[in-house]
């Protein structure tokens, strides 16, 4: 009898225990911020941060991951500096030619054009005018004058260094001296990938040659053997 009771205890506690039990919310918090999150407004004002400043400033002299400093200032002296001294550092690939037009197609061809002519779709419309050629009389752009104007912006045209990494403004600088070549009439660059395949064909070339010298003197020596 004493058995029997002691059994419906046990069972009627582990009843109870588990009776209140919800997985999705423990019975005990230990330490109730870290499983109570706060979540704070961006820009909020709050008692717990300096000055009440949600949103903290970046420590002096930290830049962000991926982004390089600019040298040139946003001036006439630092777009002619550019224009003369600051050169495209990455190849003229064709996969940087390719990646530069669809960015091109993006953020200019809009009103500069496909061809680079400054009649996109907004200069046809009239919502801007006065858009330059790539070719216009007494515009000797360079690259590095495409890249300048690309990162502070020039006249009606606003910056693109936020909508656009580093290799992003150059690649499109890659592009748009293409198409002032095409406007020019000039021959079409040849790419680094075309230097490296002629390259492999004058090696294969020279090793056939060889191979065939070869071939060429162990067929005299066995004639002159027999």
């Amino acid at each position: 009898m004493k058995s029997i009771f002691n059994i419906v205890l046990i069972l009627g506690i582990l009843i109870s225990l588990t009776s209140c039990f919800d997985k999705e919310k423990p019975n005990y918090q230990y330490m109730d911020n870290m499983y109570e999150p706060v979540g704070y407004e961006a820009y909020g004002a709050y008692n717990v941060f300096e000055n009440e400043q949600e949103a903290k400033l970046p420590a002096e002299g930290t830049v962000p991951r991926g982004w390089a400093p600019y040298d040139y200032e946003d001036s006439a002296e630092g777009k002619a500096n550019a224009k003369a001294n600051l050169k495209n550092p990455i190849a003229y690939s064709d996969d940087n030619l390719s990646s530069g037009k669809q960015l091109y197609t993006i953020y200019c061809a809009i009103c500069h054009g496909d061809k680079g002519d400054g009649k996109g779709t907004l200069a046809k419309r009239e919502k801007i005018l006065g858009i330059p050629s790539y070719n216009d009389q007494g515009r000797a752009i360079t690259e590095g004058d495409v890249y300048h104007v690309m990162y502070y912006g020039l006249n009606t045209m606003g910056s693109y260094a936020a909508q656009t990494s580093e290799e992003e403004r150059w690649q499109i600088a890659h592009h748009v001296m293409k198409l002032k070549d095409a406007l020019d009439g000039k021959p079409e660059r040849q790419t680094v990938n075309d230097d490296s395949q002629v390259e492999n064909t004058a090696t294969n070339e020279t090793s056939m040659t060889t191979e065939v010298s070869v071939m060429e003197t162990e067929n005299e020596l066995n004639e002159e053997q027999e």
